[in-house]
């Protein structure tokens, strides 16, 4: 692989595995627009690594004190929050291993790819309206297992490329009545158990198919990753802040069309 379309890769990874405009879409599209092969979830799964020590990174001061408060105070709302993400986990471990042979196989189809970014986009346009019309009842500190087992659910879809992980969990938070700041908040920290686990188990298949010349690549795509997915992460938590989703509803809607309009006139 080409060590300039392995920077564009992670670029790509960083930027939009938390925006929620589907990053396993935008990498799936990318090599079709520029010509190259496709590099594979496998390929996926390790640089998103990157964007796994970005989180880390950005809620550095959060896990310290989320660790301390499960062995010092573990009924305290920190002290459950770890077990509350182990729970949302689970579902998409789940979902992944009985998965996989679609998701390597025909879920990357671009056709599938077009035709999820657009249908899921009217998704998160009912629930973001729908939230926009009440007031949150659901503090960050208040969270159940039985929520987290439920955003965890959500999170299951973005095995399918044009879903996004971040647009299913906010969705889902928003529905249980949590702020959007929160919901993406929790969307991240539950990012975490996920990406790793994917590119932990993804790391050698990685080699072995684009090979031990494939090391260079994937430590460039991992490298930029993580920075452009810290600076997302900042920026969305900020943009939440006094922001609804609408702006990414319309980019999805638009890339899906564009995309579907490309492989009907076999541009792609």
């Amino acid at each position: 692989m080409a060590l300039w379309f392995a920077a564009l890769m992670g670029l790509i990874q960083g930027l939009t595995e938390f925006l929620p405009i589907s990053s396993s879409a935008h990498l799936r599209i990318a090599p079709a627009i520029f010509g190259q092969p496709d590099p594979g979830p496998a390929f996926t799964a390790v640089i998103q690594l990157g964007t796994l020590l970005a989180v880390v990174a950005y809620f550095a001061k959060d896990l310290a004190s989320l660790t301390t408060a499960m062995f010092r105070e573990p009924s305290s709302p920190d002290g459950r929050l770890p077990l509350l993400l182990a729970a949302g986990t689970v579902p998409i471990v789940i979902a992944g291993l009985a998965m996989k042979k679609h998701i390597e196989g025909d879920l990357r189809s671009l056709y599938v790819t077009a035709a999820v970014l657009i249908g899921f986009s009217l998704v998160m346009l009912i629930i973001d309206r729908f939230a926009a019309g009440r007031d949150p009842t659901k503090p960050f500190a208040s969270l159940t297992l039985t929520d987290a087992l439920l955003i965890g659910l959500a999170q299951t879809l973005a095995l399918v490329p044009g879903v996004s992980r971040s647009g299913a969990t906010i969705c889902m938070a928003l529905l249980i009545g949590m702020t959007r700041s929160d919901a993406a908040r929790f969307s991240f920290l539950l990012s975490i158990p996920a990406i790793a686990g994917a590119g932990i188990f993804e790391m050698r298949d990685a080699l072995k198919i684009l090979g031990q010349d494939a090391i260079p690549a994937l430590a460039i795509g991992t490298t930029v990753s993580f920075i452009t997915g810290y600076a997302a992460i900042a920026w969305l938590i900020k943009w939440l802040s006094s922001h609804d989703l609408i702006v990414f509803i319309v980019y999805r809607i638009i890339a899906g069309g564009a995309l579907l309009i490309a492989l009907l006139c076999r541009l792609l």
